[in-house]
């Protein structure tokens, strides 16, 4: 079992990189993506590396994240 420290920089972590991949992709979304309407929306990710599955199976387990396929995640609460 992890500590609660563990947890919250698992989280913290989780949540920057998904941050940066819904800041790329609503970059990317088209050619001219700053006047197109439509936004790319991700909403699962894999986890950071550098923390065991355990961690992340026990923040579903709080009702932080929640498992959206295979070694994917998604916030329970939007960003």
């Amino acid at each position: 079992m992890a500590t609660k420290e563990e947890h919250d920089r698992a989280y913290k972590a989780f949540k920057k990189r998904l941050k940066i991949y819904q800041a790329d992709a609503a970059g990317n979304a088209a050619p001219a993506g700053h006047l197109s309407r439509e936004r790319a929306v991700i909403c699962g990710i894999s986890p950071p590396e550098g923390f065991p599955p355990e961690v992340w199976d026990e923040l579903v387990a709080k009702g932080k994240l929640k498992k959206s396929g295979r070694n994917t995640y998604e916030l329970n609460k939007p960003v």
